[in-house]
C-alpha cells in the first residue's frame, strides 16, 4: 500500500446574493447530461461523442447531478439549505483520463453552494489544478488549469447575471 500526502487548494466564495437566486442561475447556465447515452458507449462511442458534443452549457460545462446535501439534515435535526453539484464534461475528462486513468478518481468534479443560518450563502470547491496537478503529468495540469479558468467564469457569470438583473 502506497500512501502519500497532498496539497489542495479549496476555495471558498461568500455570495452576495440569496442560495435561490445563485442556485437558479447556476443551473440555468449548465448543460444537462443525458445518461441515456451513456448506455450505448460500447455499441456506438461516435454516437455517444457527438451527442455529447451538444449538452455542454456555459463554459462547455455539464451538470451530472446534484445532491439536496442540506434536505439530508433531516434525520437528525432541521434542514439546511445546501446543494453539492456533480459537473464536468466528459470530453473533457477522457482527454485526461487517457493520459493518466487516476484523473477519474476527480472527474467530474464537485461544487457545495450552502446558505449559512445567519442567510449569507457560499460556494466551495477544490481547485481541479490542485486535484490533477497531483499527478505530475504535465497537460493533466494544464487540463485542470483550465478547469480553474471555467469554474471562475462560472460562479462570476452566475454572480454578475444576478447582479445586473
Amino acid at each position: 500500500m502506497e500512501s502519500r500526502t497532498i496539497a489542495v487548494k479549496h476555495l471558498v466564495i461568500k455570495l452576495d446574493t440569496s442560495f435561490e437566486q445563485f442556485t437558479r442561475i447556476l443551473e440555468g447556465a449548465l448543460g444537462r447530461l443525458n445518461h441515456e447515452v451513456f448506455t450505448k458507449m460500447e455499441n456506438d462511442p461516435a454516437l455517444v461523442a457527438a451527442a455529447l458534443a451538444t449538452m455542454g452549457g456555459y463554459e462547455d460545462l455539464i451538470l451530472f447531478d446534484i445532491y439536496e446535501h442540506g434536505k439530508l439534515l433531516n434525520i437528525a435535526e432541521a434542514p439546511r439549505k445546501a446543494k453539492q453539484y456533480v459537473i464536468g464534461n466528459p470530453g473533457i475528462a477522457s482527454t485526461m483520463t487517457r493520459l493518466d486513468i487516476r484523473a477519474a478518481l476527480y472527474a467530474p468534479l464537485h461544487v457545495l453552494v450552502y446558505e449559512q443560518p445567519d442567510k449569507v450563502s457560499f460556494v466551495e470547491y477544490d481547485l481541479p489544478s490542485s486535484l490533477f496537478g497531483q499527478f505530475g503529468n504535465a497537460e493533466v495540469t494544464r487540463v485542470g488549469e483550465s478547469l480553474d479558468t471555467k469554474f471562475e467564469r462560472l460562479i462570476r457569470k452566475a454572480d454578475t447575471d444576478l447582479k445586473t438583473k
